[in-house]
């Protein structure tokens, strides 16, 4: 039996190999169970757990059959491959078990996770749980993992360390992918330990690796010494001696010292600073995407449990703004204004300072109450912002501004709370005069009704920024303040009690294209109702800024103005008719909303767009009668008509046949479709491999049709000796054809060496059936040497790449080779003897 033969055997016990797998595998358990402490809070469902146990189970089987048949990394891979396709529906993509063609497309989402999802877990609030495809990143995580951890932690070489780096990042994947704030502090008495559970984790992942590379380190000292006892004539000591012992202690010191570090000066040392992980580095435009509009939660401010209360209060010692900005809303779907967050936002962490422009220089210290969530107060064009209190650490490196919104998101810990105070420096701008700008032509956004549309051109005198202007103001004199709808034998609102004689009028809340054109409707049929011009009374549209505000930017996009919603609050205003902050202190009744255009020179003026509520707005509408004019009816004259007689036609029948039996292409299409998946499934699977076959198989072709006889018989020697390292022989060193031959044991493996040298040396001429006649037993001889071995041996020579690599691997020798035609040449001087 050839040398080859014995190393592909499976691997017999070796008493040294069970503490080496039993410490390994100690080691990669734990690095499991810390990974899956850290990776809790990603996911926190029980579909995680089971994930995490069977994929592990799987991998460390998958490690444990490779090393006992003595695979190599090929194998390994191809196992976890498939492993990967036949666990990843069950146990991360759960939801697609409900039918086979669900399951062929979880399979699809599962191989398209394997590059996606990863991103898609840092934009997705936390925990995931089993949602959509998100625990492809944890299955990756778990089963390659602990299947490369495995393996390399029961090597005896050199690259067993590695199995340390792959442990951490095991565990670094839930810290990174985690939550962007610390677990709650531990409290003993006392001590107060801020992030017990990052520390415990991370600390336990260190002292894991210490651990197991000190008995790795220890283990192959004493077999060191062991095999130097074999083969030395003189014992070699194994007791522990004195350096032993003081280099035990030694490290046993600096490891307890690392442990006091990591547990109280760490934590201690970073106890303001903010948590980074992945999806804090992904800015502030995922919370910008899924925070819910402040202008959707307009009309609850003014509920009687909220409307009394202090959001936040704004004091200082210079010149205070006038407004008070919280959110710039710039996109609309037709049902709801909320803010894009996209990168045209422009929200970018905010310098230590930064030049604001021209401006009223203005400066402001806000003291957040009752307000809550990630838009935080901000005042005109800011130059710096200052953070106080507990968070201040937090909160400064967690603020976003954007210039062009004039507005500002806080994404630490979900945003503002109760408690945070910062001062803000800036300046605020000139007050832009609207009726002096142009329209620059506002070709994108979602336009108005077909109500709005008709008021606008009923009522419209240009459509220049004067325009709009009067526009707005006239819906301003025709709308009625309401915040609420009308409560049913209840006292009215709180709001209305800073209305003196005003009367309550519903209205519904929302801001939806059709709630805004029901306002224009009403506008439109009291505009058409006789009694309102002998009234003068044209008041219709009820509701407050939150629909109002939508009103004005709809109008301005039919105008040509880019427009957008604003959500804050006045300090002072010239206006009476408009809510302000009392004594600096913003409560919820007194929030508005108000609309900025943009002119054709890039300036944003503010338009506010608050109701009256002065005059009471009259619904009732005229109903119109038709005229009754005297009409004479007259029959018309009526003359019978003889139907023709009916005829029979063939083709009657056919036609309702081909219409009945049209062929239903649905059943097709859906097989087509699965069966698509399917073979796209497969050549993610097995491409790879099929590529290595074609490229085998291209490679035969090449060699056998080489138009010089010579040359095709050489290229089938070739062909014979790659066939023969693909199913894991191997060649001998500088060796002839004939020694080639021998080492592979085959029946005609000698004649081939001699035919083939007998071609390439000899003069004579080679005919086309001598080269088809030595390619005939090259295929004997190939299909031989695979049907010696099993089917997966056969399998595996198939997609092996020995034959590939094996003349790109560094020759031992330290002479050149022949060239491929003169291989069969003996080499004069052998390697490694001395010639002189």
């Amino acid at each position: 039996m050839s040398a080859s033969r014995e190393d592909r055997r499976p691997l017999r016990r070796d008493p040294s190999s069970v503490p080496r797998w039993t410490a390994g595998g100690l080691y990669v358990l734990a690095s499991v169970v810390l990974a899956a402490v850290a990776a809790w809070p990603v996911y926190a469902t029980g579909s995680f757990l089971v994930l995490v146990g069977v994929s592990a189970v799987v991998a460390a089987g998958i490690v444990a059959l490779v090393v006992w048949r003595r695979w190599g990394g090929w194998i390994l891979a191809a196992a976890l491959s498939i492993a990967f396709a036949l666990i990843a529906v069950p146990l991360a993509v759960p939801s697609r078990l409900t039918s086979p063609l669900d399951v062929l497309r979880g399979v699809g989402e599962s191989f398209a996770g394997v590059l996606l999802a990863w991103k898609d877990l840092v934009t997705v609030d936390l925990p995931v749980g089993t949602y959509r495809n998100l625990l492809i990143p944890a299955l990756l995580v778990f089963l390659v993992g602990t299947a490369l951890a495995l393996a390399l932690a029961v090597r005896t070489d050199r690259r067993a360390p590695a199995a340390v780096v792959v442990g951490l990042a095991m565990t670094g994947f839930g810290l990174f992918f985690g939550r962007t704030s610390p677990s709650a502090p531990l409290i003993l008495g006392p001590l107060v330990l801020p992030a017990p559970v990052e520390t415990a984790v991370g600390l336990s992942a260190m002292l894991a690796a210490v651990l197991w590379l000190a008995w790795r380190a220890r283990d192959e000292r004493g077999r060191a010494l062991r095999r130097a006892s074999d083969v030395s004539t003189v014992a070699v000591g194994r007791s522990s001696t004195a350096a032993d012992r003081r280099r035990a202690a030694l490290g046993a010191a600096m490891l307890a010292i690392a442990v006091v570090a990591t547990v109280a000066v760490v934590p201690w040392a970073a106890r303001d600073a903010d948590r980074q992980v992945l999806r804090s580095i992904a800015g502030p435009e995922r919370q910008i995407a899924e925070a819910v509009s402040p202008l959707a939660e307009y009309r609850a401010l003014f509920s009687d449990a909220r409307s009394g209360d202090v959001l936040f209060r704004v004091t200082g010692d210079g010149a205070l703004p006038e407004r008070i900005r919280i959110a710039t809303l710039d996109s609309y779907d037709g049902e709801i204004f909320r803010a894009s967050g996209d990168e045209g936002s422009g929200f970018v962490r905010l310098p230590s300072t930064r030049d604001a422009g021209e401006g009223r220089a203005v400066q402001a210290d806000i003291e957040i109450d009752a307000l809550s969530g990630i838009w935080m107060p901000t005042a005109g064009r800011l130059s710096s912002a200052e953070f106080e209190g507990e968070r201040r650490g937090q909160l400064a490196d967690r603020f976003y501004y954007s210039a062009d919104a004039e507005a500002g998101v806080q994404t630490a810990d979900g945003g503002v709370r109760s408690g945070d105070r910062y001062r803000l420096t800036g300046v605020e701008p000139t007050a832009e005069d609207l009726a002096s700008m142009t329209a620059p032509g506002d070709s994108e956004g979602i336009a108005g009704g077909d109500n709005l549309r008709r008021w606008v051109d009923e009522h419209a005198a240009g459509s220049d920024g004067a325009a709009l202007q009067s526009l707005v103001q006239l819906l301003r004199e025709r709308g009625y303040l309401s915040h609420s709808l009308a409560p049913e034998g209840a006292a009215p609102p709180a709001w209305t009690a800073d209305l003196p004689g005003y009367q309550l009028q519903p209205s519904a809340s929302g801001h939806s294209i059709a709630r805004v054109d029901r306002m224009f409707e009403r506008l439109l049929e009291r505009e058409d109702d006789p009694r309102a011009a002998a009234s003068d009374n044209y008041v219709a549209a009820v509701g407050d800024d939150e629909q109002f505000a939508v009103a004005a930017a709809l109008i301005a996009h039919e105008l040509g103005f880019p427009a957008r919603v604003v959500v804050g609050a006045r300090l002072v205003s010239t206006d009476s008719s408009l809510a302000t902050c009392e004594a600096g202190e913003c409560r919820a009744r007194d929030l508005s909303a108000w609309t900025e255009v943009r002119g054709d020179d890039g300036r944003w003026a503010a338009l506010d767009v608050t109701p009256q509520w002065e005059k009471s707005p009259s619904l009732e509408v005229t109903q119109q009668q038709d005229p009754e004019n005297v009409t004479e009816v007259r029959p018309d004259t009526v003359e019978e008509v003889v139907p023709p007689e009916p005829v029979q036609e063939d083709n009657a029948n056919d036609d309702d046949t081909r219409s009945d039996d049209a062929l239903d292409l649905t059943a097709l299409w859906a097989v087509l479709r699965v069966v698509g998946i399917a073979v796209l499934v497969l050549l993610v699977l097995f491409g790879p491999f099929l590529a290595i076959v074609v490229a085998k198989a291209l490679r035969r072709r090449g060699r056998r049709r080489d138009p010089d006889p010579r040359s095709a018989i050489a290229g089938g020697w070739d062909e014979y000796v790659d066939a023969g390292v693909d199913s894991g022989r191997t060649v001998p060193r500088a060796p002839t054809r004939r020694e080639v031959a021998e080492a592979f044991e085959t029946p005609a493996g000698t004649r081939l060496a001699d035919d083939a040298d007998r071609a390439v040396f000899s003069s004579v001429a080679v005919s086309d059936d001598e080269v088809s006649a030595f390619w005939r037993i090259v295929d004997e001889e190939r299909r031989a040497m695979t049907r010696q071995r099993g089917f997966w041996r056969r399998v595996r020579a198939a997609v092996s790449l020995r034959s590939f690599l094996r003349f790109l691997a560094p020759r031992r020798s330290r002479r050149g080779t022949p060239h491929r035609d003169e291989r069969g040449k003996r080499s004069t001087a052998q390697g490694g003897r001395d010639t002189t």
